[in-house]
This record gives C-alpha cells, sequence and structure tokens, in this order.
C-alpha cells in the first residue's frame, strides 16, 4: 500500500504549497549554512564519506580518504544539497529567466527550498564539487576514487552512488522535497528511491537530524518519522 501511494504521489502534480516559513526557519541559502553548523557540530561527520571533522577541516587521514584531484578542496566543509540547486529551480521561470542568482533574488518559494535544512548536509569540498547536480544512481563495485570513501562518481554518466548507509536517508529527502516543493521525480528515481527506502531503514542518526533540523524549521521530514516539537527549548 506504501509503495502504490508513493507512485501516486509523484507520478501526479501536486498542487499544494509548501508549509509556512517557521519563524526561526532560515530565509536564504547563506543563512541556511550559518544555522547549519550549529545543527551538526554534535555529530561532525560529513554525509558523503562519513569523515569527522573539527570546524572547517577534515580529518582525512582518519577516515581514509585520498583526495582524487582537488587536495585543498578535500580538507574543507562545505554544504551540499542532496536534491541540487539546479534540480529545484531549473524549470522554473525565474531560472530561465537569470538562473540561480535571479532564483535566489525574486522567487519566494525557490528560496525556501535552497534554505530548506533538512536538504542540507555537510560534505568534503571535493566530493561536493565532483557531484555537481548529478542524479544518484548505482554503479559498478567501489574502485577506491577517494580512497577509503564509499561514495563514487562517474563523470561520463553523469551519476553518483553514495556509501550505503546514507542511501535511505537520500530517497527520504528527495521524497520530502519533491511533496513539498512539487518536484518532479521521473520513474527511475521514483523506483530508485523507493527501492533505497524499503532497503535502508532510518535509524537513530536519522531521526535525532530530523528532530533538530525540525526544531529550527517548524515541521520534521514525515518520511523519517514524527517529531516532537515541544521538546524544542
Amino acid at each position: 500500500m506504501r509503495l502504490k501511494f508513493f507512485t501516486l504521489l509523484y507520478t501526479s502534480v501536486l498542487m499544494t504549497a509548501p508549509l509556512a516559513t517557521h519563524a526561526d526557519a532560515p530565509r536564504t541559502f547563506n543563512e541556511a549554512k550559518k544555522v547549519a553548523w550549529g545543527l551538526y557540530a554534535p555529530q561532525s561527520t560529513e554525509f558523503y564519506c562519513g569523515c569527522k571533522y573539527t570546524g572547517n577541516t577534515v580529518d582525512l587521514a582518519g577516515c581514509g580518504y585520498v583526495p582524487r584531484k582537488n587536495a585543498t578542496r578535500a580538507k574543507r566543509i562545505e554544504w551540499e544539497h542532496i536534491v541540487p540547486a539546479w534540480q529545484i529551480g531549473h524549470l522554473r521561470q525565474c531560472w530561465q529567466n537569470g538562473g540561480r542568482k535571479n532564483c535566489t533574488r525574486n522567487d519566494q518559494v525557490y528560496k525556501r527550498a535552497e534554505a530548506d535544512l533538512h536538504n542540507l548536509v555537510p560534505s568534503i569540498g571535493e566530493v561536493n564539487g565532483d557531484r555537481n547536480n548529478f542524479n544518484f544512481g548505482w554503479l559498478p563495485e567501489h574502485q577506491g576514487q577517494y580512497g577509503s570513501c564509499l561514495t563514487q562518481v562517474d563523470f561520463k554518466a553523469k551519476r553518483v552512488m553514495p556509501r550505503p548507509s546514507i542511501r535511505g536517508m537520500i530517497a527520504r529527502t528527495y521524497f520530502y522535497m519533491s511533496k513539498q516543493y512539487n518536484l518532479r521525480l521521473s520513474r527511475q528515481d521514483q523506483q530508485l528511491y523507493q527501492a533505497w527506502n524499503k532497503s535502508y531503514p532510518v535509524e537513530s542518526w536519522e531521526r535525532q537530524r530530523n528532530q533538530r533540523v525540525a526544531c529550527v524549521m517548524g515541521h520534521g521530514n514525515d518520511f523519517v518519522g514524527p517529531v516532537n516539537l515541544k521538546a524544542c527549548s
């Protein structure tokens, strides 16, 4: 029944508007990045490779990460949209009339989506750059593209296969963003994320993150589970 619900949800055009903006929710991507530092401080683990970081510096040796090409960018944390800004905005009129900068300045729905903390994670800068706006998907077995990091990028196919422990969260983030901001998912993406959602169920760290983000945004990701807004201090 749940699988059928997902199929119906993402093959139709959703007419509901995004939830009202919470008083504490960031209004811009720059504001969101500032808030995100505090949200992730208790964890201090970046997303794609599971490397620890302190401040803006990644402990590459501690997680066996080997830079592919850009050693300088590999050492720093950047804030990554799981659903890329391009995917959020490229079909909107603002993007077609001036690209991302125009959307950031003039489109309120886009600005809210770009600043949505449910879609924002800390990433090794090099991996963030390599991911670009590529889709997620299956790739051949891990080849050590970034040393011990299990995420890999196929530049020719424009596809990224994330490490197993984050695949479920990626799927549930796509479901959330699609519902929240009326983003269409292809049939191929629907099938992939349905499979990942089932194969990689919600873990305690994802629930904890959902609760922390909900306290700022004013709502959680329902595909992760319920949150307790009364517990927010």
